[in-house]
């Protein structure tokens, strides 16, 4: 073999060589490719096969969040009427309570204003009647700044809202239905009656 033989036979054989490293280098990069492959596949695939099941477990989360909400403004809601009732209660039981003591001094101002009314002549002078006509008045202004005035009745018709008929009679000075005469004061506060006028009605 001559010297130029085996340098062609050498060529060939690096040929051979670097085919042989290239083909190796693109099988290994299309496996890996391949491999690249099927895993993006797979992650693409693996949720869309549970995506229904996701909905489904979304729509109940939404569903109970709802659900927890509206019970909530419920529970909010009957709080704020429960507080607003027992305030309520409150201030009638206060209002009552002071009706009620109020109503002792309205007791103690009549028998007052009564005693002054029939007091006789010749004590009227006395300096102790001064002192009770000054208790009877202070009363008074006690019972009118907490709200309380008498009910009107003079040339007045009966109001059963407002009066109490003691007696029905005939009488040739008035017409029927008109109030004769009252025999105890009734009082309002606001529109609340306290006390109605107990009077005597001409029929």
């Amino acid at each position: 073999m001559t010297e130029k033989e085996k340098k062609h036979k050498e060529e060939e054989q690096v040929k051979d060589k670097a085919a042989e490293q290239s083909e190796t280098a693109a099988g290994e990069q299309s496996a890996t490719q391949g491999v690249a492959d099927q895993e993006a596949a797979e992650s693409v695939t693996l949720p869309l096969k549970d995506y229904a099941s996701q909905l489904e477990e979304l729509d109940d989360l939404r569903k109970k969040v709802d659900d927890f909400s509206d019970g909530w403004q419920r529970e909010r809601a009957e709080f704020a009427n429960y507080r607003k009732r027992v305030t309520r209660d409150q201030e009638t039981e206060k209002q009552n309570s002071k009706l009620s003591i109020l109503k002792r001094y309205l007791d103690i101002h009549d028998d007052l204003e009564l005693a002054i009314k029939n007091m006789p002549e010749h004590v009227k002078s006395d300096a102790w009647v001064n002192g009770i006509q000054l208790i009877y008045h202070k009363l008074g202004n006690l019972l009118n700044g907490e709200g309380m005035q008498p009910i009107p009745t003079e040339n007045c018709a009966f109001d059963p809202a407002l009066h109490e008929a003691i007696t029905s009679e005939e009488h040739e000075g008035f017409e029927s239905g008109k109030i004769i005469e009252v025999v105890q004061k009734g009082y309002t506060i606001g529109d609340r009656v306290i006390r109605p006028a107990r009077v005597r009605v001409a029929k």
